[in-house]
């Protein structure tokens, strides 16, 4: 009995590490599932993607900047990502979102917000950008949205 709740706790932990998401949320994947950890997972994507679409009317009035210099200085980017509330502006999930998609806009110099969108995050290649934004407004709870981004580069 102890080696199956310790087995069950892992399994929250992993997935509450890896969505962000809350323990009932979880823990309702995870019986859905049957207790199989990668179903769980792929019901927590779309649940993320269904919170993604609810919040998605929400405005965005607040925001960030975050910029990423490659270490050769020859190349960087910024970009401009948009929130709801300068309570999320501040959040470092949220600056730090912001910063690895700046570091994935140096690296994939995507032409335009649709292409980047759809890009393999270069971090993580199980999950596009918009997958990995997706993941912050479930975790953070507001609307998240992409603005705008430049590639600098000598």
């Amino acid at each position: 009995m102890e080696i199956i709740m310790a087995t069950e706790l892992e399994k929250i932990k992993h997935l509450r590490d890896s969505t962000g998401l809350s323990f009932n949320e979880i823990k309702k994947a995870l019986v859905e599932s049957g207790g199989d950890e990668l179903k769980a997972a792929e019901i927590l994507k779309k649940l993320g993607v269904a919170m993604a679409a609810k919040k998605s009317a929400r405005s965005v009035k607040e925001g960030a900047i975050a910029s990423y210099i490659h270490s050769t200085g020859k190349i960087g980017s910024m970009v401009e990502f948009l929130c709801e509330t300068d309570f999320v502006a501040k959040n470092a999930e949220f600056r730090k979102l912001a910063h690895d998609v700046a570091m994935h806009v140096a690296a994939m110099k995507p032409g335009d917000d649709k292409e980047l969108l759809a890009q393999p995050f270069v971090k993580d290649q199980d999950i596009t950008v918009q997958e990995l934004i997706n993941q912050s407004i479930a975790k953070l709870g507001e609307n998240i949205q992409l603005g705008r981004f430049q590639v600098f580069e000598i």
